[in-house]
């Protein structure tokens, strides 16, 4: 992914490294497969936007330790007692395993793997950190966008958030995945020129005060940009500013308000813009806004054309973490197969492999079943599929473009019941007999063999 680092192999957890040495010293070599998916919704969300494969792949593909990063694991105290032998390993450690995935842009709900990696053990381990990470972040924007742009309805959302993220990269991370959960476009021009996100954004209150009037601003902006320019006009005064802009005698093709009462300023900057002429001129909104405010802004008619949204999508503020977890549920060696849980309060999940069903009715998602990885169910949508063979991805590179309408198709297919913003209804989602049986089962096996 040229612009964004696919990722050092050192960007993980210590104990993940130190699992991998005690791994490689105590010869435990069995295949192993883990499964990635989020224990819980957050109490605002009704679902998930799921996103961050196509990041996730790509570090899988380049896994490699250089040798700088090997001298420095060398060097670390905790790897003095390790034999030489381990960083030979890790010289030659590339990802060799296969994984399975829920397409980036499918709605998902709680219990639900959204990956499925299965690897020599030592792989399948150190690749936690990275995946966790990308999958978390980019599914969190993902979901706060779809929320964003549904509160909108049908008016345009921007994301502005590169300067609120938590970091550069996360900012052009958040911006990919603000387009995929339906932002129209983004002011990142790194995420514009890396994914093809259409851009947003003209000047900022600075260009207006560097100027010895706010109407040579706006002749200014209006010289270099005739086709583009939004011209922000509250920088003083924004009735005033509306005034000024109206009466330049010049095409102006949107004016943007980012302070005050956006209900009160937004119906008395259409009215000066109409009384003028200006009745093709857009009305931009921003500053602080969330799909609270924009929902209540819509809901009382504000003559608002698009919405900017910074640091509420790229920080998700509301609900700023998953609790997005990575569990082993099944280990091979010499043809024995192991299923693993835990049985710890609160954190226990389903052992084995697993397949999703989502069966819909009349055109909508209906209810979603959790299986063993080989029960079928006619008639139902298998979502998990496989993407990679032996370190290698065995489907095409999907477009953002494709992603985008998978979500925008999804969200259209989830009733609306599930999708409030506030108090919105869980979507059933059950487990098979047979994962339940198998629960058990290995319940019963774990107490009998302590």
């Amino acid at each position: 992914m040229t612009g964004i680092e696919t990722g050092s192999a050192l960007l993980t957890d210590l104990y993940e490294l130190t699992m991998a040495a005690g791994y490689f010293e105590r010869r435990l070599t069995c295949r192993a497969t883990f499964e990635l998916f989020v224990r819980a919704l957050p109490s605002q969300r009704g679902f998930l936007v799921a996103c961050g494969l196509e990041s996730a792949l790509a570090y899988l593909e380049n896994l490699r330790f250089t040798e700088h990063e090997i001298a420095f694991l060398r060097e670390y105290p905790v790897f003095r007692t390790v034999s030489s032998g381990f960083f030979d390993f890790l010289r030659e450690l590339r990802f060799t395993g296969d994984v399975s995935a829920i397409p980036e842009g499918t709605i998902v709900f709680a219990e639900e793997p959204l990956l499925q990696v299965t690897a020599p053990i030592t792989e399948a381990q150190i690749v936690e950190t990275y995946l966790l990470s990308v999958l978390s972040f980019e599914t969190l924007v993902a979901t706060k966008s779809a929320r964003v742009v549904r509160a909108a309805a049908g008016k345009d959302v921007l994301e502005f958030g590169a300067r609120r993220a938590h970091g550069p990269a996360a900012g052009i991370r958040a911006a990919r995945a603000a387009y995929v959960g339906g932002c129209h476009a983004t002011s990142n021009v790194l995420a514009g020129s890396l994914f093809g996100i259409p851009l947003a954004g003209t000047a900022a209150h600075s260009w207006t005060q560097a100027f010895p009037s706010e109407r040579e601003s706006f002749v200014a902006l209006l010289d270099c940009f005739p086709d583009s320019a939004i011209l922000l006009i509250d920088t003083y005064d924004t009735v005033s500013g509306a005034e000024t802009a109206a009466v330049l005698n010049r095409k102006i093709s949107g004016v943007r308000l980012d302070s005050g009462d956006l209900l009160q300023k937004s119906r008395e900057v259409r009215q000066i813009l109409d009384r003028h002429g200006h009745r093709e001129t857009r009305i931009i909104a921003s500053g602080d806004l969330d799909e609270f405010r924009i929902a209540e802004l819509v809901a009382t008619g504000a003559p608002i054309d698009s919405f900017g949204v910074g640091t509420e999508i790229v920080t998700s503020r509301d609900a700023p973490a998953l609790g997005m977890v990575y569990k082993l549920v099944e280990s091979e060696e010499a043809g024995r197969v192991e299923y693993k849980t835990k049985f710890s309060e609160e954190k226990s999940y389903s052992p084995g492999p697993k397949q999703i069903f989502r069966f819909a009715s009349g055109g909508h998602f209906h209810h979603d079943l959790i299986t063993r990885a080989e029960e079928s169910c006619p008639g139902a949508e298998p979502l998990l599929e496989a993407v990679m063979r032996q370190g290698q991805r065995i489907t095409a590179h999907s477009s953002l473009e494709a992603v985008r309408a998978r979500a925008r198709e999804n969200v259209k297919c989830l009733p609306d019941e599930y999708q409030t913003l506030e108090n919105a209804a869980h979507y059933p989602v059950q487990k098979s007999e047979a994962l339940q049986r198998l629960w058990e089962e290995t319940r019963v096996r774990h107490f009998a063999e302590k």
